[in-house]
């Protein structure tokens, strides 16, 4: 069975392609950076709609409102075997990577322990160059990056 995702990937593109990223939180994810950032997205609930769910998981996980900026449905990427993301791209060069709450999730730490600890879903957000994001970016999202440098004819590190 396919799970369906949603996110919002925000960019701006002066002086260069940028887009919003999130390092996930938790302690698996804690002391790495390549493959451990995610744009904010999350599953979609029963009877949800994509757009409702992009726009309820970026709240949930950055503890903000998405920008009130127009905003389409740039592609659906299949992200693993079993997973695939519906993607809602949208300009948001104003948009300060800061005043964050991230969302909380529990998970029994350490395995086994019985012990039950609260983490944040994701620990930061950034601003990222295309070419760093493409490094630090689960693997099964970075043809997302590619696609938005193709519709926006835009070479990493330059204007195209």
């Amino acid at each position: 069975m396919v799970v369906t995702s949603a996110g919002i990937l925000l960019y701006r593109t002066a002086p260069e392609l940028e887009v919003l990223i999130a390092h996930m939180g938790g302690p698996f994810w804690s002391r790495k950076d390549a493959g451990a950032w995610s744009i904010p997205k999350g599953t979609l609930d029963p009877g949800e709609a994509p757009r409702q769910a992009a726009l309820r998981e970026f709240r949930e996980e950055l503890g903000v409102d998405a920008p009130e900026v127009p905003d389409a449905e740039f592609g659906v990427f299949r992200v693993s075997s079993s997973k695939r993301l519906v993607v809602y791209a949208a300009a948001a060069p104003g948009f300060p990577a800061s005043g964050f709450a991230f969302g909380e999730f529990e998970l029994e730490w350490p395995p086994r322990s019985g012990r039950m600890q609260r983490f944040p879903e994701v620990d930061r957000a950034e601003w990222t160059p295309v070419a760093a994001a493409r490094e630090r970016l689960v693997a099964g999202q970075r043809p997302i990056l590619d696609a938005l440098s193709a519709e926006l004819g835009m070479v990493e590190g330059a204007m195209g």
